[in-house]
């Protein structure tokens, strides 16, 4: 495991997850929607395949995304290791919901310079309505994904529950 893509639905875990793999294998870290994200009101970082395709062609790092549509390919193709996070609705929602609440309450400053505010939570690209929306079509393409043979051979976990995940980092 050198090139490691930590995937599920928003509010899996992922970043957390990836965040700990990194540190515990020495592998360099790499945020996907801080990268993504490069300014006030939710802009695009205009380098965003760049950075990525840079960061990728590395023999060894962990990222926290099944990856936006333009790099996803990339990282699916230079991969090794998926680690998924395949929750169902019902540990992901409360998950999710607690980590927007804190973030709205205390205005936590996100990628680049953003903020979740009480009033996006009406948006439908709110993580928690993302999540909720999301979450069936999310778990079909990654399944289709760690099928396809063009990213093969890619070894996937595949954890249906946080305990099966926590007893899995337990043994790095």
């Amino acid at each position: 495991m050198k090139r490691i893509l930590v995937v599920g639905v928003t509010g899996a875990g992922k970043s957390t997850l990836a965040h700990t793999v990194g540190r515990r294998l020495g592998l360099p870290y790499h945020e996907m929607d801080a990268l993504y994200f490069s300014g006030p009101g939710w802009a695009v970082n205009g380098a965003f395949g760049e950075d990525v395709a840079r960061f990728s062609a590395q023999p060894r790092w962990v990222v926290d995304s099944l990856g936006y549509p333009e790099v996803r390919d990339l990282l699916w193709g230079r991969a090794d290791t998926v680690v998924w996070l395949d929750y169902p609705r019902h540990v992901v929602m409360p998950r999710v919901v607690r980590r927007s609440l804190r973030r709205s309450a205390r205005r936590e400053v996100l990628f680049g310079g953003n903020r979740e505010t009480w009033g996006g939570w009406l948006s439908r690209e709110h993580p928690v309505w993302w999540s909720w929306s999301q979450h069936a079509a999310r778990r079909e393409e990654i399944a289709r994904r760690t099928r396809d043979p063009r990213f093969a051979p890619l070894e996937t976990l595949r954890f249906a529950d946080p305990g099966e995940t926590a007893a899995w980092l337990a043994g790095l």
